[in-house]
């Protein structure tokens, strides 16, 4: 089924030359079926990338998905032009009055300030208030995820002795987890972040529960009962050159980084990396639109906010 978003974005061409049908307004509306409506709040500098990976994923499946794209305005990307900002993102005045079956907040690159120091938490606590009325799900990424633990839940963040860099061996833990229906034993999943969730802040919380997790990367899924919140530590949206991209960046900028673990064949970062982590990710996204939007939000999208 298709993805239904603006033809003109550049996310739209190429997902057109991947074969996941993207279909525009007017076609739409002649199909007799209530597309869901996805929000995704894109925190990421790289906007293009990251809103081109996650409608690759939200298109991946046999629903109808109606991808609206949201970007704080309490802060000036310098990675985007304004021209693609003006074309294809909302803001959050002009959405605030609106409903949606699901939300995507995505991670950025803020994770080595205090929440309260990164200039738009204001405006992102606003948004994650409002989520809890207005959506249904909200499906946190990343630092994402580590923002909304610490809103709605008190959970700190804590850093790290050195990055955790590569592609990790995850399993499932909550064996009854439909976010995890189908999963295989063991499962690969980027990640990329300088800092973890308190793990003994997190199991205090009575209406937390993890989902999965790694020895190496730690927690990767939390979920509140029923679903209305989840929240994913690692980045499985991520293209299969995303972290030799950041490698390639960080060393330019001498920073210490070591070659992403498990990642390089042979940990050899001259030979080009494989995805092994494609499958999953596509399964993790389906899961969830299935499970905990599509099955669970009401047909009138507006009765969210009595649920």
């Amino acid at each position: 089924m298709p993805i239904k978003l603006s033809l003109s974005l550049p996310a739209a061409e190429t997902l057109r030359q991947e074969n996941i049908f993207v279909m525009d307004r007017e076609l739409a509306i002649h199909q007799d079926i209530r597309p869901l409506r996805i929000l995704v709040l894109n925190l990421m500098p790289t906007k293009i990338a990251t809103e081109t990976q996650l409608a690759r994923l939200l298109g991946n499946t046999p629903l109808q998905i109606e991808l609206e794209l949201l970007a704080v305005s309490s802060h000036v990307p310098t990675h985007t032009t304004h021209e693609h900002l003006l074309s294809f993102y909302k803001t959050f005045p002009e959405i605030r009055e609106q409903f949606f079956d699901g939300l995507v907040i995505t991670g950025a690159p803020v994770e080595h300030l205090p929440f309260e120091e990164v200039d738009y938490w204001p405006e992102l606590c606003q948004i994650m208030a409002w989520s809890k009325s207005h959506v249904y799900s909200t499906f946190h990424i990343c630092w994402g995820a580590q923002a909304g633990l610490y809103y709605h839940y008190g959970v700190s963040k804590i850093a790290l002795e050195q990055k955790l860099f590569g592609v990790f061996e995850h399993r499932v833990v909550h064996k009854g987890s439909i976010l995890f229906r189908g999963f295989d034993d063991v499962f690969l999943v980027p990640h990329s972040r300088h800092t973890a969730i308190d793990r003994e802040a997190l199991e205090a919380v009575s209406s937390l529960k993890i989902l999965a997790e790694s020895e190496e990367a730690g927690v990767y899924a939390i979920s509140t009962n029923g679903g209305r919140q989840i929240f994913i530590t690692g980045h499985s949206e991520y293209d299969v050159d995303t972290l030799a991209q950041e490698y390639r960046r960080d060393k330019a900028q001498g920073l210490p980084i070591r070659p992403p673990k498990n990642y390089y064949p042979d940990d050899d970062d001259g030979k080009p990396p494989l995805c092994l982590w494609r499958s999953s990710a596509n399964l993790l996204f389906s899961n969830w639109l299935n499970y905990f939007v599509y099955q669970a939000t009401p047909y009138d999208v507006e009765k969210i906010q009595s649920f």
